[in-house]
């Protein structure tokens, strides 16, 4: 699967700059490569499409962080660590989208997601996840705390 076959949709962020009324953030990850590969990465070994639980989002830096810093988000199966998908962003903008979650996280149910991420598939709906973490590392592989979205409770 290559990068370019994804394409992102940020919503319910912008509320952060105005200080309005914290909506859920949510992000969509439209696929447009070859769909078998990726109903497969997003499967368990059950036959059974993987939940929120058996995931992982993260950003990893690709330089120091800066004001045109630029990044990779990948999703991970949490169980064997391998990467479904990876896609480029501006640093800058998913760290936005972390301090909306944030946010939003700070009236939200202890049980209930912080943001939201659609995976769809030439435009259709595949999978659905409610997510309450999202990992930040420098450069070197560092987690960067201050950045990340980590659930109060969760030992890293």
């Amino acid at each position: 699967m290559r990068r370019e076959h994804f394409t992102v949709d940020v919503r319910n962020v912008d509320w952060v700059e105005t200080d309005s009324e914290p909506s859920k953030p949510s992000v969509l990850i439209d696929f447009t490569g070859p769909a078998a590969m990726l109903r497969e990465r997003l499967t368990g070994p059950d036959g059974e499409t993987l939940d929120a639980t058996e995931t992982d989002v993260a950003l990893r830096l690709q330089e120091p962080l800066g004001t045109d810093t630029a990044g990779v988000v990948s999703v991970t199966n949490r169980i064997t660590g391998e990467f479904i998908l990876e896609l480029n962003e501006d640093a800058g903008d998913v760290l936005q989208f972390i301090r909306a979650a944030r946010g939003y996280g700070e009236d939200a149910l202890d049980d209930e997601g912080r943001y939201e991420v659609e995976i769809t598939l030439d435009g259709d709906e595949f999978v659905t996840y409610d997510k309450r973490t999202f990992l930040v590392y420098d450069d070197d592989g560092n987690l960067l705390r201050q950045h990340s979205l980590i659930p109060s409770g969760v030992e890293l």
